[in-house]
């Protein structure tokens, strides 16, 4: 029987990089992965790190997501040197844009919250400005918020790296299920596996979208469910288009591979990870809108993933109550890349010290524990 201090479960960014950071506390920990290293959300993702819009910002997630920027640039140099493994971080603009005075209103209502954030550029631009950046931009565009310190990775290149270096320092991946937890009291004594058990005093759960899978080892309801999203990558004409170009949840951009990335969509279909004709043609049409000149773009490649999300649409982060040392990790939603490196660091601390400097409150796995009536 196999035996570890640290077990954690689930091998996306979450739990490779509470590895990274454990290991880099001289901590090594045993990464259980049911199909393999990031080949799920974490290996298709766009990877787009945009800390200052998005669900839940301004709001409990702006704190994690300033968090999650300034990690991610500084393992932007850490894990490359590290490893020899390029992630292809890059700083890059974003334009988000308006067709309609209610997407100006809207846009423009977030805009002074983003000024105020240090590290970033923030402003309004008309819609003859926003085609001076891009010039493809659509010309029905009467509109949009340009906001520069914003960045893009390449999230399976960063997973392998990160999991690398881990490695590297005494972490180690071994491929399996879990099925639960063997505990003595409050503390976990086992993690259980289809075949076998591992030995171990403390245990991470990175589940991602199969998170609610631990509701009935932990005794404790985890309301998380998978959100399906989709991305195209083509062969587009003309020249890269150099920034990230939205629009309400869509988005494009050229990518270091050189294909046109363009996604996504956000869909309620449980487990189902297969791509779709429908969600091709409904990211197609975003982008067509958004930048005209693509129209003629070829598909060279579909992916579908699933992405964690809670019920309330916050994260799922810090200890579990009624153990010891079991802590859990997810629901980041569209934002885990992003939020990925903080979840991992604050998860980390919390084993090697028992303590975050990121606030956590908000994010505790009882607040879904049902009160007796």
């Amino acid at each position: 029987m196999a035996s570890s201090g640290v077990v954690i479960v689930g091998g996306g960014i979450v739990g490779v990089v509470t590895a990274y950071y454990l290991a880099k506390a001289g901590v090594a920990s045993v990464v259980v992965e049911r199909d393999a290293i990031g080949s799920h959300a974490s290996g298709f993702a766009y990877g787009g790190l945009s800390p200052v819009t998005g669900a839940g910002i301004p709001g409990p997630l702006a704190g994690m997501a300033q968090a999650g920027m300034r990690l991610h640039h500084e393992l932007a140099e850490s894990v490359v040197a590290e490893t020899g493994i390029g992630i292809d971080f890059r700083v890059r603009r974003s334009l988000a844009l308006a067709f309609t005075d209610a997407e100006v209103q809207r846009l423009q209502g977030a805009l002074p919250w983003q000024q105020r954030q240090s590290g970033y550029v923030s402003r309004w631009l008309d819609g003859d400005e926003a085609r001076r950046v891009e010039p493809r931009v659509s010309e029905e565009a009467i509109g949009a918020v340009s906001i520069e310190g914003g960045a893009d990775v390449e999230p399976y290149r960063l997973v392998l790296a990160l999991t690398r270096a881990a490695e590297a320092l005494g972490a180690s991946v071994r491929h399996g299920r879990i099925t639960g937890l063997r505990r003595r009291g409050g503390t976990v004594t086992h993690v259980v596996l289809e075949r076998g058990e591992i030995a171990c005093d403390t245990v991470v759960l990175a589940l991602g979208p199969w998170s609610a899978e631990a509701s009935s080892w932990l005794d404790l309801p985890i309301e998380v469910r998978p959100l399906k999203g989709q991305i195209l990558r083509l062969q587009a004409p003309g020249p890269p288009v150099p920034c990230s170009v939205g629009w309400g949840h869509n988005y494009a951009t050229t990518k270091p591979d050189g294909l046109l990335w363009a996604g996504t969509t956000e869909e309620e279909a449980g487990f189902d990870e297969e791509t779709t004709r429908e969600a091709r043609d409904e990211i197609g049409a975003a982008l067509v809108k958004m930048l005209p000149a693509m129209a003629d773009a070829r598909v060279v490649h579909q992916t579908a993933c699933l992405r964690p999300v809670a019920s309330d649409g916050l994260l799922l982060l810090g200890p579990v109550p009624g153990f010891d040392s079991v802590y859990m990790a997810t629901g980041a939603g569209r934002k885990g890349i992003l939020l990925g490196p903080a979840m991992g660091r604050a998860v980390a601390d919390l084993i090697l010290t028992g303590k975050s400097t990121l606030a956590l409150d908000a994010f505790s796995p009882a607040r879904f524990a049902r009160v007796p009536r």
